[in-house]
């Protein structure tokens, strides 16, 4: 599956973030279930990755531990 990427502004500075379509779809559910723009959910796992951690990555893992856990809120 090709990766889908999506621009976005973290903390006033505009960055892109290629995904795949399934990991997409977990983190926009997570977003509306939790009634947050999708760059803010995106801010807050920056705010919570390792600074050694791609971003991407670490989107990655948050979706995964989200479905794993059974709710796109986490």
């Amino acid at each position: 599956m090709p990766l889908v990427k999506r621009s976005i502004s973290l903390h006033g500075h505009r960055t892109s973030l290629a995904l795949e379509p399934e990991f997409w779809d977990v983190v926009d559910e997570a977003a509306r279930a939790r009634k947050m723009a999708l760059a803010a959910l995106i801010a807050e796992i920056d705010d919570n990755r390792d600074p050694e951690d791609a971003l991407s990555s670490s989107v990655r893992v948050w979706a995964l531990k989200a479905v794993l856990a059974g709710s796109p809120e986490t």
